[in-house]
């Protein structure tokens, strides 16, 4: 029987406090006797995950974006080399049985979002998406129409902004 394949998700950039909280959950996982899968990288809540579930015995296995493993995480017990980039985190979720998603930005939030549309749980872990949402909004990059025709206007001006760029 296959075992189960948690996915952790989280930012590249970790405070100590988030990365003292992914280390423990790899630990946490690993004791279940679970696969850990995460992006795979040396840095943020990959890296701490990793060292987390490989002191504690377990597995872990790393999706990473580049065409090489120089940046792995050296407690991967499988790095996949991808090239894909952010591409990959589809890979992420769709190879993970449930995700797990620690703070992080919007990699973390683009794995969220392709795990719900694709049917997977996902359990949110001190990660509270509304400030990346409300960067978004401060940027202009994510906005609101009411009605059709607000849309279309707004959508004009991003396209004349393009134009002019």
């Amino acid at each position: 029987m296959r075992k189960p394949v948690v996915g952790v998700m989280g930012g590249s950039k970790a405070a100590p406090k988030v990365a003292a909280m992914a280390e423990r959950l790899g630990e946490l996982i690993a004791g279940r006797g679970w696969v850990l899968l995460n992006g795979g990288r040396n840095r943020g809540v990959m890296a701490a995950s990793a060292r987390g579930a490989k002191q504690a015995g377990g597995t872990v296995i790393g999706i990473l974006p580049d065409s090489t493993s120089s940046k792995a995480s050296p407690d991967l017990d499988i790095a996949i080399v991808t090239g894909m980039r952010d591409a990959r985190n589809l890979i992420n979720v769709l190879s993970s049985d449930v995700v797990i998603a620690c703070p992080g930005a919007l990699g973390t939030m683009s794995e969220i979002v392709l795990a719900l549309k694709h049917g997977k749980r996902v359990i949110l872990l001190g990660f509270d998406a509304s400030p990346q949402l409300d960067k978004l909004s401060k940027r202009k990059q994510l906005t609101q129409a009411e009605t059709p025709e607000e849309a279309v206007e707004q959508a004009a001006e991003v396209l004349c902004q393009a134009a002019d760029a």
